[in-house]
């Protein structure tokens, strides 16, 4: 088994141990649920997620839909708030606080910018897990709990991947510069690929300058033969950017949407890595509860909760169709 499979295979198979039951407004309603110890009345509470959502990015839809279905289970009143902006993202953050809400859920995309805001919340008594980015991070900034996939672990996964499949020359595309998950993708890609890769930045706001970038760059350079995009809605712009180029070029990408999974189904993109959004968002409101409701703390507050990574790709793209088409994978 190569290496880049067996990867795979053990995340895939630890994330799936972890999911839970699931069950969208923004607010959950009070309900009754029957175990060991008869009925119980779950508790209302209000939980704020705050991400560092570009608006049009459909990967946060399947976040959404996540934390939204988590909600409605147990009762929950959700606050759903995103600035791509890490400063705004802290001022979100303080308005939360603010307002008193039992819990905060945050990606942690620029951790340093973050950290007094998440001080102040912690220091007000409001529990916070983070998700989607900062599993380097979230235990020095006092968070609960973080879920998430390994980032380190992904791209090399990745790169041998690339190796396995013969690739010489790629381009990875970083859509938001500083993003500590997206450089530690491409970072790690760079470091198990035995071929030559290179750093694109551009602006995910901007998908006309997207195409741009990427079918200059392959226009001036006509050895890359991967063009490796760090989000689902870019994935599919390079598809365009490398006909516009003229170029050879296959592309392959870490996360999905229904369109992207229709895309490797079709054989237009090779494949994805998929973090599992919707456990993200899901495991991230439901741990709050839990912890409001009982005290747990998933991984013991010491360790992530992994939900990726696991490839998809014309092997099993069928099969992950058949939930995309909710807008949960």
């Amino acid at each position: 088994m190569k290496r880049s499979t067996t990867y795979t295979a053990l995340i895939a198979g630890a994330a799936s141990l972890l999911l839970v039951g699931t069950a969208c407004s923004s607010e959950g309603g009070r309900e009754e649920s029957g175990g060991a110890g008869g009925d119980v009345e779950t508790p209302d509470m209000t939980i704020a997620m705050i991400t560092h959502e570009v608006p049009g990015d459909t990967f946060w839809d399947i976040i959404r839909a996540g934390a939204e279905d988590a909600a409605a289970k147990s009762g929950i009143e959700l606050e759903y708030s995103s600035a791509p902006e890490a400063r705004e993202q802290a001022n979100l953050i303080q308005s939360a606080i603010e307002r008193g809400v039992d819990g905060i859920a945050v990606t942690l995309a620029k951790p340093d910018a973050l950290e007094g805001a998440i001080s102040d919340a912690v220091d007000a008594g409001i529990p916070v897990v983070a998700f989607n980015a900062g599993i380097e991070e979230w235990q020095d900034m006092g968070v609960l709990e973080y879920f998430g996939t390994d980032e380190h672990l992904a791209g090399t996964a990745f790169g041998e991947r690339l190796n396995d499949v013969g690739a010489e020359k790629v381009m990875c595309v970083i859509q938001e510069q500083g993003h500590v998950a997206l450089e530690t993708r491409c970072a790690s890609l760079g470091e198990a690929f035995e071929g030559e890769s290179e750093v694109v930045y551009v602006d995910s706001a901007n998908m006309p300058e997207v195409r741009t970038s990427i079918a200059s760059t392959l226009q001036a350079d006509e050895d890359f033969d991967y063009v490796v995009t760090l989000g689902a809605p870019i994935a599919m712009t390079a598809v365009d950017a490398v006909d516009d180029a003229g170029s050879d070029a296959r592309v392959a990408t870490f996360d999905t949407n229904g369109e992207l999974v229709g895309a490797i189904q079709g054989g237009i993109v090779d494949w994805a890595v998929d973090q599992q959004p919707y456990l993200q968002g899901y495991l991230s409101v439901d741990g709050l509860w839990l912890y409001n409701t009982n005290g747990n703390v998933s991984g013991g507050g010491t360790e992530p909760v992994l939900t990726g990574p696991a490839f998809i790709d014309e092997t099993n793209a069928d099969a992950v169709a058949e939930y995309s088409e909710g807008g949960t994978r």
